[in-house]
């Protein structure tokens, strides 16, 4: 098999998807969850006149929140990267042979002989020492480095978009119809967001949309029932 061949086929893992892929789906289950379970809270307080409102203040703190807190989880993961990457530095410029012997048995330690580990760990050391501990040592490959920037903004569009759905509801003639077309164009948005999220992860369907329809489902009667115990106690 060629070099091209084996490339084009890796390219069927969706592993370099990790970076992104993981907010994309938070990002678009949480904005689809949390708005449509918003205005159904307000809906059932029966103060419908806040519905829009509501819909889109909580889109945009929603993105925002998103947006900032997959920020800074994502760009502590890519600082520890960062400070191992830089310790593995200092530790094959103190002690190189040491370094090399980890590298031998942590091979011989995956299945390699003893004889054909130190020539391995021998030609990867020549070729680029670094990149062969933070891969066979630490675990850091390119394809899956923590991409804060990309994370964040995956996450913001994606909730936006998430968004969006639940709050088509809004513009329902009246109030009874506006909450079922809320809830109906949310399921609708979940059962989307399931599928689309199992098909980029390689994975099958149905077990993850029905996880993504029950959780969401749960979100907004909890969330509908609250309302409704608030219209009731005239808060």
């Amino acid at each position: 098999m060629s070099l091209e061949a084996v490339y084009q086929r890796n390219l069927h893992h969706r592993t370099h998807r990790a970076g992104w892929l993981r907010a994309a789906v938070l990002g678009a289950n949480d904005g689809l969850v949390s708005t449509a379970s918003l205005m159904i809270g307000v809906s059932a307080a029966k103060a419908e006149g806040f519905l829009i409102t509501a819909g889109v203040a909580g889109i945009v703190a929603g993105a925002m929140s998103m947006a900032v807190g997959e920020y800074v989880s994502v760009r502590s993961q890519s600082d520890i990267e960062e400070s191992d990457r830089l310790l593995e530095i200092e530790h094959l410029a103190v002690d190189p042979e040491a370094e090399l012997l980890e590298l031998v048995h942590i091979y011989i330690d995956r299945g390699l002989s003893s004889e054909l580990a130190q020539k391995v760990a021998e030609a990867m050391h020549e070729k680029d020492a670094l990149a062969a501990h933070l891969r066979d040592e630490l675990g850091q490959h390119p394809h899956s480095k923590a991409r804060p920037v990309q994370a964040a903004i995956a996450s913001a569009a994606s909730f936006t978009l998430g968004g969006l759905i639940p709050f088509l509801g809004a513009f329902a003639p009246t109030a009874g119809a506006k909450a079922w077309s809320i809830v109906v164009f949310t399921m609708v948005g979940l059962f989307g967001t399931g599928i689309v999220s199992a098909r980029a992860a390689g994975s099958g369907v149905l077990r993850p949309t029905i996880r993504v329809l029950l959780g969401g489902a749960l979100g907004m009667t909890i969330t509908a029932g609250i309302g409704y115990l608030v219209h009731l106690s005239g808060i």
